[in-house]
């Protein structure tokens, strides 16, 4: 391994401690006694029951939207990474280098998604300490002796509606009691839409079930891309133009040829984990541990992180083949300044995608080699056709 090559790992290893210690700093807010806010014995909104058992326990929600997520990603991207763009004859070690990039970013995106939402849940949870809809059974006041406890209020108004503190709660876990401070936001939201949308981005991306989009082109009044046929635009000798680039479609080509729907037997592939979100999210409200507003907003908490962590490693659903980014630059492994760009360098990546077609070209001459050795024999478009060089995915 090479100095430059230890200097690129050494800045991805940085980036997996950052993840781990963002996710162990949620962790340690956890353990921290959320404020616990003023509140009323009179506020019907937090006198429902406490619920002993939960629908969906927190190890249930950790094997669901960590667990379940993270073997499903490994298994994609080693089973069906790098699909059928990789001719025959290509390096099995360039091929196995993919699977493990596109398995790195797919556990990178997914461990980020989850830091992040651990981390801004647990410490927003402590930070507002808002009474969950259970409160009063949690807390078992001291109705007896509640003037003692009286923070403010109006005692002239509504029978004497006044506000006490936590410590007219007789309950003598505090572990329930502190729990019942901590209804904003829901975790539970926040954590399944943080690593199932998250998985049901990566799925839509991989099995390219994606909405019909147009490609990009410059603008003609008069293209012909919008009419029904395409006879009336071809040459007057009856015969079409050259092929243009896929970024740039040929103007005879009708604006609803350029994409169609995928088939729907797709459409289980990303909808299963988002519909398991959703149904997390609804226990939160029948188990009476959260407001609605709290599931809400927890949930478009995890959706935002998802989002992000997503398309901060892979491409667009659309336009990116299903296919995670590439690896930073050696040079820029550890940062740019301003007025360079981005974390790649044209000539670095230049000189890899050479790199890998020299050990494709590499791998396919030997193959040759061994077959004229063994009395095979190649007709004039056999090899061009079938070399690995044509259509090797990058």
């Amino acid at each position: 391994m090479t100095r430059t090559s230890k200097r690129l790992l050494a800045s991805y290893v940085l980036d997996w401690i950052i993840i781990i210690a963002t996710a162990a700093i949620g962790a340690a807010f956890w353990k921290v006694t959320p404020n616990h806010r003023p509140f009323t014995l009179t506020d019907p909104t937090i006198s429902f029951p406490y619920v002993e058992n939960e629908k969906v326990s927190t190890t249930t929600l950790f094997l669901v939207s960590l667990v379940a997520p993270a073997i499903i990603t490994f298994a994609v991207a080693i089973v069906f990474v790098p699909g059928s763009s990789v001719a025959p004859g290509t390096p099995r070690s360039l091929i196995w280098k993919r699977k493990l990039w596109e398995w790195n970013t797919a556990w990178m995106g997914l461990g980020l998604s989850l830091a992040l939402a651990f981390f801004f849940t647990q410490g927003m949870k402590n930070l507002f300490g808002k009474p969950r809809p259970d409160l009063l059974s949690r807390c078992q006041p001291d109705y007896e002796n509640q003037a003692k406890y009286q923070l403010g209020g109006f005692p002239t108004v509504l029978n004497g509606m006044f506000l006490v503190s936590a410590t007219i709660c007789q309950q003598k876990d505090k572990g329930i009691l502190n729990d019942g401070f901590s209804s904003f936001p829901s975790g539970h939201s926040s954590y399944s839409f943080a690593g199932l949308l998250y998985l049901s981005l990566f799925l839509a991306s991989k099995f390219q079930f994606t909405i019909p989009y147009l490609l990009p082109f410059s603008y003609n009044p008069n293209n012909t891309s919008y009419s029904a046929f395409t006879t009336k635009s071809f040459s007057k000798n009856n015969s079409p133009p050259p092929s243009t680039s896929p970024m740039n479609p040929p103007p005879f080509t009708p604006l609803r040829r350029q994409s169609a729907a995928p088939p729907l037997y797709l459409l289980p592939i990303p909808l299963v984990p988002l519909c398991t979100a959703i149904y997390i999210c609804s226990t939160r409200f029948s188990d009476f541990r959260h407001h609605g507003f709290d599931i809400l907003f927890g949930a478009l908490m995890g959706i935002v992180f998802a989002v992000f962590t997503f398309r901060l490693y892979h491409l667009p659903i659309t336009r990116g083949g299903g296919w995670s980014w590439g690896p930073r630059s050696m040079e820029r492994a550890f940062g740019t300044g301003v007025g360079l760009g981005g974390y790649v360098m044209g000539d670095t990546t230049a000189l890899q995608t050479k790199r890998e077609d020299e050990e494709v070209g590499e791998e396919w001459s030997k193959r040759s080699d061994r077959q004229e050795t063994s009395g095979d024999s190649y007709g004039n478009g056999t090899a061009e056709a079938s070399s690995p060089m044509h259509g090797v995915a990058r």
